[in-house]
């Protein structure tokens, strides 16, 4: 189950949890998300809280700390290891998440660059300190245009990531159509994708990083900050805008993210949307419910 930040994938997933279990499943939750994988960043990250954990077990949340890296190669190995043992006990894995290369690392045998060399990384935080990122997109673009033309001349991260991955030579031009796209997936899948109207989407946005920062989300990274956070835990959405204080910034950011996971979900083959716009769980769960029993 994939959806934008907000849309109430957790719920959800609970819910239709209940309805399994009444069927004689034993669902569990497999998570796919970037950053609940870090211990003391429950509230940034929105994982499941102890209530949501009570009505469905979840796998791969809060399991790292915060000054270890991470990546989706890393993820893949984990949650592959995860759905194989669940599936020979007979239990039922859901896996929930909204960051759609771990979804796809999930669900799929993927080619996953290899992380960069010692030392490589930082030399380019230094260059995007120095220089700022359009300096580095004009790099990308002179060294590989295709590849800059996939990357706004804003998006620092998958800048640093392209360049590493042209200095070790791992960068290459896509032939055909890419195997993120397929339908291919390791196990049989229903592959659900929540969606909901922009201005809806948008409020409980704005309404749920308040709710973060009253749940003390500017405590856990000033804490992450002082225990030596790793660049990957940083990525986490308002980990930099709390340290400054400024919220607007967080809900712009988060607001945008957003908008970048419902053009990838719209690209997953086999996904099934699912308009939630002023839906409760539970009847979300009962259509996702009906389309596997169907399926």
């Amino acid at each position: 189950m994939f959806g934008p930040t907000g849309v109430g994938k957790t719920g959800v997933a609970v819910a239709l949890a209940a309805r399994l279990r009444d069927l004689g499943e034993s669902p569990v939750a497999v998570s796919a998300d970037a950053l609940q994988v870090y211990r003391g960043l429950q509230t940034l990250t929105g994982a499941a809280d102890a209530a949501q954990r009570a009505g469905l077990e979840h796998r791969l949340l809060s399991f790292l700390p915060v000054d270890a890296t991470f990546s989706a190669g890393q993820y893949a190995d984990l949650a592959h290891a995860e759905i194989d043992a669940l599936l020979a006990e007979g239990r039922r894995p859901i896996v929930v998440g909204g960051t759609g290369l771990y979804l796809r690392a999930a669900l799929t045998e993927l080619s996953l660059r290899p992380p960069p060399a010692e030392g490589l990384r930082e030399r380019w935080l230094a260059e995007l300190t120095q220089r700022g990122p359009q300096a580095l997109h004009a790099i990308l673009a002179r060294r590989a245009p295709w590849a800059a033309s996939e990357v706004a001349p804003t998006d620092r991260q998958r800048l640093i990531r392209y360049l590493e991955l042209l200095d070790a030579g791992e960068l290459e031009p896509p032939q055909g159509d890419s195997e993120l796209w397929t339908e291919d997936t390791r196990h049989p899948t229903l592959l659900v994708g929540l969606t909901m109207d922009r201005d809806q989407i948008y409020a409980r946005i704005d309404a749920r990083v308040q709710r973060m920062v009253a749940d003390g989300a500017e405590a856990e990274v000033r804490a992450a900050q002082a225990a030596g956070a790793s660049q990957t835990a940083r990525r986490a959405l308002g980990f930099d805008e709390l340290l400054t204080g400024d919220i607007d910034a967080m809900k712009r950011r988060t607001r945008n993210y957003a908008r970048r996971q419902l053009t990838w979900m719209r690209k997953l083959a086999g996904a099934v949307l699912i308009d939630r716009t002023s839906r409760e769980d539970g009847e979300v769960a009962d259509e996702v419910l009906a389309l596997w029993i169907e399926g």
